[in-house]
């Protein structure tokens, strides 16, 4: 029996790797078949594996649907209104040309919260162009540092899909998240973005492409009004984790279900959206109708983000249903394997063989959620599990990334330039990322 589960997991996987590099099939047709492999393999009959599949998807995007629904109609208007720029605009006034380095990682880190990774990058291209028209310098100093920021934050911080999606399947609380979020990202921001920036760009010297005409946008909206806005559900959902854990002491019924409601991240991503709706968006010119398009127009790649993450749902409750997930943590447990390592590993693998870390975050989260079953992790323990997964689902972006492309696209570099600066940033991170959620679980 036990060799039955084990593999089938093992050929679960197989199929998902296959289906996935060699066929092409899109990821969330594959980690269905790859579910349903598993499920006939371990034993289930045709009814159980329909009703796990159901199950597992129902469970799985009763949340993750709603917010990462919410959250990408917040960075469509934030994108469309200028903010993101206006953040980097403000950053790079404060922090000057010699720090301007310093003013991109933290534009990336604050930016990357509402706005998608790729459109957040090519927003702030011709930022990085001119900074490097004006200094001289590599141009290499300046985007480093800003894509280890969108890259930190992309993986780390909530309400971002990856993180959202990894909380909801191992079961822990975006508070949590982000607080763990935040405290992995700085140091990673700081040695994978700025140290290594600085190193490389001294080495690899890459000059802007010819000046063109850039659109600029007629009246960004005011900084305060931005960062409050993008700060305040961030603010909200961390508050209300804060008060449920009894920081305060509050008794107050009526304080209580109040923060309860408005911290959760469902409302505090409704009350950014109207503000945002209203600020950014009739206040900035924009018509209802206008509106209504970027809405629309930004659920497009959400809807791949939730449909994957139900998948992984599915492939969750495969492992929990068939037992095959409380085999593997009783065998990694024999072995003296700590599960963080295997989180950080098992998404590490799925990253460097398929490339998208969006599919390797959801594989793990799948693998490591039932291991979780029987423990009695704390929050913040939780957390870290989280932070793992994601530093593992960072690393090493190579050719089957399209990141990798639209990195060496935009900055005019050449493959092997790519791989010595965004390849090895990339790893920097996700081992940086792992080291200190590490320190963090054993403290904890």
């Amino acid at each position: 029996m036990e060799f039955n589960l084990f593999m089938a997991v093992i050929i679960g996987i197989a199929i998902l790797l296959f289906l996935i590099l060699k066929l092409r099939i899109h990821a969330f047709i594959a980690l269905l078949i790859g579910s349903i492999a598993v499920g006939l393999i371990a034993g289930l009959d045709a009814n159980q594996i329909i009703n796990t599949i159901q199950k597992g998807m129902g469970g799985t995007l009763g949340f993750v649907a709603t917010v990462v629904g919410l959250g990408a109609i917040f960075g469509g208007i934030l994108e469309a209104s200028g903010g993101a720029k206006a953040i980097a605009n403000f950053m790079i006034s404060k922090f000057g040309l010699k720090r301007a380095p310093s003013a991109m990682v933290v534009s990336g880190f604050l930016i990357a919260i509402p706005v998608f990774f790729d459109v957040a990058f090519i927003i702030l291209v011709p930022m990085m162009y001119a900074l490097q028209r004006k200094t001289g310098k590599s141009l290499l100093l300046y985007a480093i540092p800003l894509l280890a920021g969108l890259a930190i934050t992309h993986a780390f911080i909530p309400p971002t899909p990856g993180p959202i999606a990894v909380a909801d399947i191992i079961g822990v609380d975006l508070g949590w998240v982000i607080l763990m979020g935040f405290i992995a990202g700085i140091p990673t921001a700081l040695i994978a973005g700025l140290w290594f920036g600085k190193r490389i760009s001294k080495k690899i010297f890459v000059a802007a492409p010819e000046e063109i005409e850039e659109e600029n946008h007629p009246k960004l909206p005011p900084i305060g009004q931005t960062l409050v806005i993008i700060g305040l559900p961030i603010v909200l959902i961390l508050l209300n984790t804060i008060v449920a854990a009894g920081t305060f002491g509050a008794t107050d019924p009526l304080f209580l279900n109040t923060i309860a409601l408005i911290g959760h991240p469902f409302s505090a991503l409704i009350i950014a959206n109207l503000l945002a709706w209203y600020f950014f968006g009739l206040r900035k010119g924009f018509t209802k109708d206008q509106l209504l398009k970027i809405s629309t127009k930004s659920l497009a790649p959400a809807g791949t983000i939730i449909l994957l993450t139900g998948a992984g749902g599915v492939f969750k409750q495969v492992l929990t249903d068939t037992g095959a997930g409380e085999l593997l943590a009783t065998s990694l447990s024999d072995a003296g394997i700590p599960i963080l390592a295997f989180a950080f590993i098992s998404a590490a693998i799925v990253r460097i063989v398929q490339g998208s870390s969006t599919v390797a975050m959801i594989t793990a989260a799948g693998l490591v959620s039932p291991l979780l079953a029987n423990t009695s992790l704390a929050p913040l323990e939780l957390a870290c599990m989280v932070i793992a997964i994601a530093s593992g689902a960072s690393i090493f972006s190579h050719v089957n990334d399209s990141g990798f492309w639209l990195v060496g696209q935009y900055l005019g570099i050449t493959e092997k330039q790519t791989f010595k600066s965004w390849t090895m940033m990339t790893t920097i991170l996700a081992f940086i990322g792992v080291v200190t959620v590490s320190i963090v679980y054993v403290l904890v």
